[in-house]
């Protein structure tokens, strides 16, 4: 899995390493009470690895190791134009579902 934010990468963990519940898993237990289909999107929670040299997925997660190791954070929650990237790729480097690209927005009201 590849994270960028505002176009610069901040994680690149590897999804089946560390996970308590693997990706599998997940979606053999959304199954049994959900219609999943191709297209589904089913949600890990954090993704991310004991060694943090990959970078992070989850600026909340970030945020509280960040508060652990230095007594405060000191990366930013998204706001207004910021943009976030998620891609995973499988062994060949080919894409598995396409990118999830999205930008925050203020919604009209």
């Amino acid at each position: 899995m590849i994270v960028h934010r505002n176009g610069k990468k901040v994680g690149q963990p590897d999804c089946g390493t560390d996970m308590v519940f693997n990706f599998g898993k997940l979606i053999a237990h959304a199954a049994k009470t959900r219609n999943v289909r191709a297209g589904s999107i089913i949600g890990s929670g954090t993704v991310s690895n004991k060694d943090t040299k990959p970078g992070y997925c989850c600026i909340a997660e970030k945020r509280c190791l960040e508060t652990i190791e230095h007594g405060a954070a000191t990366t930013e929650f998204m706001k207004f134009g910021d943009s976030v990237k998620i891609e995973i790729f499988d062994e060949a480097g080919k894409s598995i579902f396409g990118a999830i690209d999205r930008s925050v927005v203020a919604l009209n009201e």
